[in-house]
């Protein structure tokens, strides 16, 4: 018998259907697909729960009762990623398992079934590992699963610089980039972007002035013009320029703050460029380290003929396990109801507690935003971006996922 005419395997046979189906699958059956798989694995009967924007809650795919992040299994295992099980009332099994594309959180996957052995949860996680691919291939695509998490109506400005972030969560094996951004559903003039490129992550945040649509579309300009420069090859320099250029040919009576760096991943060597917005704050163990990335600002993108040469560039060397805070005004001179601005020590310290309780960088930014838009009363008057950068070129030992704690 030659390899042509060997029988497929259960595994292989999903594989191919799966590759064979998600080419033309309606996104808002998805779930349709999960219960097809499940019962094919045999591991009983599943549900697919996707996070809404402010990650506050997690929403069943094809309609049902909406989770909570906080305070519940579900919400535990996409706040850790980890494994969770616990025992229904009818007796049978309820776990939960995370929904993960790379490093950006989507939601869990429940199955209920009545029993769970070491061979059924890794069929459970390669289920929700397939599910991730699928879901993350259809949501640009399809406006089922922005419709089915969103608990507001989102601002125009908020819907066109939404359209142009890229994931919130972006990593390799040697760093994390993960951002935060709100008021979620009324996005004024901030954005961030990052990308993973030749052993090299590029990071940038922007705030532009005002918070209407010329606003967002200052923002979506910077950001586009600061992607061309970087996709043509530019150097840091090079990509204010085309930053600068770009905002004094279409919004010559406006302008943005930003940061714009790049961080050596072989050597964790940091170059940035600082165009009039609040310094990067790097963390070290567990404390900040004061002024380490304070550098003389430039002046704000659009106004380049304020600078009177060429936009400096900074370097800085970190340390593996070193992180990095870049932010915008609006998270340190937020004003809560006593009118006391959240500011950077109450910042600084927040993220440092988590470090500290070893929480992961995206959910020390979720619980972050939270608490300032608590200090709020929930209602930022100005946006609030966040994104932080964790090098840690180290390998860690890897223990088995599969195996039921």
């Amino acid at each position: 018998m030659t390899d042509e005419t060997l029988p497929l395997n259960l595994g292989e046979q999903l594989m191919e259907q799966f590759l064979t189906t998600r080419r033309t699958l309606d996104p808002a059956d998805v779930p349709v697909l999960a219960q097809q798989y499940a019962q094919t694995l045999g591991i009983g009967v599943s549900t697919v729960y996707l996070a809404d924007i402010q990650q506050n809650h997690l929403f069943a795919l094809g309609g049902g009762a909406a989770l909570p992040i906080e305070g519940t299994l579900a919400g535990w295992t996409y706040r850790t990623g980890g494994l969770r099980v616990a025992e229904s009332d009818d007796g049978k099994l309820l776990a939960w398992f995370p929904l993960v594309d790379g490093a950006e959180r989507l939601g869990v996957l429940g199955v209920r079934a009545a029993a769970l052995d070491n061979a059924a949860v890794r069929r459970c996680r390669l289920l929700a590992a397939m599910l991730a691919m699928v879901i993350t291939s259809k949501r640009d695509t399809s406006d089922s699963y922005a419709r089915g998490t969103r608990v507001e109506t989102m601002s125009l400005p908020a819907e066109m610089l939404r359209a142009f972030l890229p994931l919130r969560t972006v990593c390799n094996g040697q760093v994390i980039s993960t951002a935060v951004l709100e008021p979620a559903y009324d996005l004024g003039g901030d954005a961030f972007d990052h990308s993973l490129a030749a052993g090299v992550l590029h990071a940038a945040v922007l705030d532009a002035m005002g918070h209407d649509l010329a606003s967002g579309l200052t923002a979506a300009v910077a950001l586009a013009a600061c992607r061309n420069a970087r996709r043509n090859g530019a150097d840091l320099p090079d990509l204010v320029d085309t930053i600068d250029d770009a905002l004094q040919r279409w919004f010559p009576d406006r302008f943005a703050t930003g940061i714009f760096a790049r961080l050596d991943l072989a050597t964790g060597t940091l170059h940035w460029s600082n165009c009039g917005h609040p310094p990067p704050l790097l963390i070290r163990g567990h404390e900040v380290v004061a002024d380490a990335l304070t550098r003389t600002a430039e002046p704000p993108l659009g106004l380049s003929g304020l600078s009177g040469g060429p936009r400096a560039v900074h370097t800085f060397s970190l340390r593996p396990g070193d992180r990095i805070l870049l932010y915008t005004d609006g998270v340190i001179e937020a004003k809560g109801t006593n009118h006391e601005m959240f500011g950077l020590e109450r910042f600084a310290d927040f993220v440092i507690r988590a470090t500290a309780a070893g929480e992961a960088a995206p959910e020390a930014l979720r619980r972050l935003i939270h608490a300032l838009l608590e200090n709020q009363d929930s209602t930022l008057t100005d946006d609030a971006t966040i994104m932080m950068i964790e090098w840690q070129p180290s390998d860690l030992p890897a223990s088995d996922p599969d195996r039921l704690p």
